[in-house]
């Protein structure tokens, strides 16, 4: 059944909201989200302050929506990835990529989470920190099973627990993007994802 067409009322209150977001997101990463006010955000966004209760129903709720929104970029992007159904070491090396494209494109809202997730006066995540874990184990399950597509084609040798590579080359992944975060021009995200699949395929030990 397709999706109904939305009115132009409803693409132009989409189009407010995702203002609004934007607006809440520049101002949360230049001064924190303990220093900024609904009202700050209506006058930047150029709204009445009721346009943004309409929308969300004070600034923890905005600002949860905000996370929600790069959280659903991001398995949205990698679980179409691993259901593309190409070769699965293609599909590593895709993975790898577009992880790295995430971050790059979401890297403020990425730093404002991790700031404020680091605070211990600002508890605006209570049940959105669940809904994040969950969804980063559905993209590690998803993964896995790419490892344990390879291996029963016999591109991988068996031996580790698929998920269990799943995690591995994910957390490689994630240290790789933290040091890009910590400091782009010293710690450049490789261009090539072979870079970061060496390290688990080849490994360290000597033949």
């Amino acid at each position: 059944m397709e999706r109904a067409t939305p009115s132009r009322r409803e693409r132009e209150r989409q189009r407010q909201r995702q203002d609004v977001l934007e607006v809440a997101l520049r101002l949360f990463s230049e001064k924190g989200v303990h220093n900024v006010s609904m009202h700050e955000i209506a006058k930047e966004a150029e709204f009445a302050i009721g346009t943004l209760y309409k929308f969300f129903r004070n600034k923890e709720d905005l600002y949860q929506a905000l996370i929600l929104q790069v959280s659903d970029r991001f398995h949205g992007a990698l679980k179409a990835v691993m259901e593309e159904g190409a070769e699965e070491v293609e599909t590593l090396r895709e993975y790898v990529r577009v992880k790295g494209e995430l971050f790059r494109n979401n890297a403020a809202a990425i730093r404002l989470y991790f700031a404020e997730t680091r605070g211990v006066k600002f508890n605006a995540m209570a049940g959105v920190e669940t809904e994040i874990r969950r969804r980063h184990r559905t993209v590690l399950s998803a993964l896995g099973a790419v490892f344990e597509r390879g291996m029963a084609r016999k591109r991988f040798r068996k031996g580790a627990a698929p998920f269990h590579l799943a995690v591995a080359l994910d957390s490689i992944v994630n240290a790789f993007l933290f040091l890009w975060l910590e400091d782009p021009q010293a710690h450049p995200y490789p261009a090539e994802p072979d870079t970061i699949l060496d390290i688990l395929f080849k490994g360290l030990a000597a033949a």
